[in-house]
């Protein structure tokens, strides 16, 4: 073996060692954590919370409050949410859904290393014998990274960044499939959305299928579930009676991945689909702001 031979064999070895060593999980049992309470909808879509009429909640949303502001306990982190009705068909839900909780308690992490984004989320199983509407995956978990550039219009008109104050509801419509009366052509997606103009979702979702491939997309007009770069790997299993799922993002992808960068906060929104559920009948969280080494809901540090 010559000398430029045994540089690039040597070169490549260092290459490897600084790949892995950027790639090296965090020590999680030292990355600080909060509680999300994700909840089951129903129908409350972004056209119901924005219409005065039907959700108090919007007039504080034309004024720039969060949704946590009113639903979260700013101690206990808990959400105040009528999941339990909307699960018996009482409001917001034409189907009842009998066999699912209303409520999954969701442990956050993040941490970054300067190249890539970390997120954790782990969460008791809470599988209730419901129908399986995805027979191939018992749970699906998808996360949305938003650059606080989405906005809606209340019914009067009045812009609000519904990205900063209510995460991926954005994406959430009427008229999206499995709402009621809805085509089944039509996927989640953002009014005037388009990833030329940032007014778009960066979409992560990992399958507990067996065989499954991971999901690396964005949802603009439509929703793509393919063509990110960012995503290096999303994992999950079951340990004992507790689901933990991780996802390793790179800060910087391409087309549809939002560009993250330090010091800078984003908006996060992220589903349950629990107990084999399919289209709208997951838990979600409210929005999140995610701050990468700066000060947010849930911070990613290095």
């Amino acid at each position: 073996m010559d000398k430029s031979t045994l540089g690039l064999a040597a070169l490549g070895l260092v290459l490897a060692g600084a790949s892995g060593a950027a790639l090296a999980a965090p020590d999680w049992s030292k990355v600080p954590s909060r509680k999300v309470v994700v909840f089951y909808p129903g129908t409350a879509s972004l056209d119901w919370i924005m219409n005065g009429t039907q959700h108090g909640g919007a007039k504080g949303l034309k004024k720039g409050e969060a949704c946590i502001g009113c639903h979260e306990d700013e101690k206990s982190h808990n959400v105040d949410i009528a999941s339990d009705k909307i699960l018996k068909g009482e409001k917001l839900e034409p189907k009842p859904v009998a066999g699912r909780v209303p409520t999954i308690p969701v442990t956050v992490q993040a941490a970054n290393d300067g190249t890539h984004l970390y997120l954790r989320f782990s969460w008791k199983d809470a599988g209730g014998g419901a129908e399986k509407l995805d027979k191939d995956n018992p749970v699906k978990f998808g996360v949305m990274l938003e650059d606080n550039k989405v906005v809606a219009k209340d019914t009067r008109g009045a812009t609000v960044q519904i990205g900063q104050a209510g995460g991926c509801w954005g994406t959430c419509h009427a008229d999206a499939r499995t709402m009621p009366g809805a085509a089944d052509t039509k996927t989640k997606y953002v009014t005037g959305g388009s990833v030329a103009s940032g007014n778009y979702y960066d979409l992560m979702q990992w399958k507990s299928g067996k065989g499954a491939k991971a999901v690396d997309g964005h949802v603009a007009d439509k929703r793509v579930m393919d063509g990110g770069k960012a995503l290096v790997k999303a994992e999950g299993k079951k340990e004992g009676d507790t689901w933990v799922v991780t996802f390793t993002r790179k800060l910087a992808g391409g087309d549809g991945d939002i560009a993250l960068a330090s010091g800078k906060t984003y908006n996060m929104g992220f589903a349950i689909h629990n107990d084999h559920a399919a289209g709208r009948f997951h838990h979600v969280s409210f929005g999140y702001s995610l701050g990468i080494d700066a000060k947010a809901d849930i911070t990613a540090a290095k």
